[in-house]
């Protein structure tokens, strides 16, 4: 590992405005498996999520110049990604299907208890369903803070909401999930 490779997000677009093409490499490193698993959580067709991975990399190269390196590097990309799969979306013309893996929930359920409940490997499978039954709205911050480590600030600049309406669509999203397992259980 070599000194750029330490450097954090910031100090490496500060490196990629000084024509040091090899720091944004690094950058798309970082952040190309991050993008894939957001995008397999929203896009219907898993086929096409690479290409638009590849996409919001270039994007976020050729409009790099835009991005403000006294502010966080992962919210704009992720603002990048955010837009290039509801694009897709609307241009495909179909729903998105939320994937997620069943482990993947289930390791987050004791760190945010509102899944604490979830104790067999079915009612983890029933989750997917429960996530994807969620509008949009919800369904994103909760994909956002829960999976994606975000933080409501993080979410905010995503999503260009206010972080107040973060932690309501949170809250609501969690009751709504809260709401189908109760449902489910009866």
């Amino acid at each position: 590992m070599n000194q750029i490779d330490d450097k954090t997000d910031e100090e490496l677009v500060r490196l990629v405005l000084k024509n040091k093409t090899d720091a944004f490499d690094i950058l798309a490193k970082r952040y190309e498996k991050k993008l894939l698993r957001y995008g397999k959580r929203f896009l219907y067709n898993h086929e096409n999520i690479e290409d638009v991975v590849q996409n919001v990399l270039t994007k976020a190269y050729v409009n790099i110049k835009s991005f403000d390196p006294s502010r966080k590097f992962s919210p704009w990309i992720y603002r990048i990604a955010h837009n290039e799969f509801i694009n897709l979306i609307k241009k495909e013309k179909k729903l998105p299907f939320l994937f997620l893996e069943a482990d993947v929930i289930f390791s987050f359920a004791g760190e945010k208890n509102f899944l604490k409940d979830i104790e067999t490997r079915e009612e983890k499978e029933e989750i997917e369903k429960y996530l994807h039954k969620l509008k949009e709205k919800y369904r994103e911050p909760i994909v956002l803070y829960y999976f994606e480590e975000k933080d409501y600030q993080e979410i905010s600049d995503i999503l260009k909401i206010p972080v107040s309406t973060v932690g309501t669509r949170l809250k609501r999203g969690r009751s709504e999930i809260k709401k189908l397992l109760h449902e489910k259980r009866k």
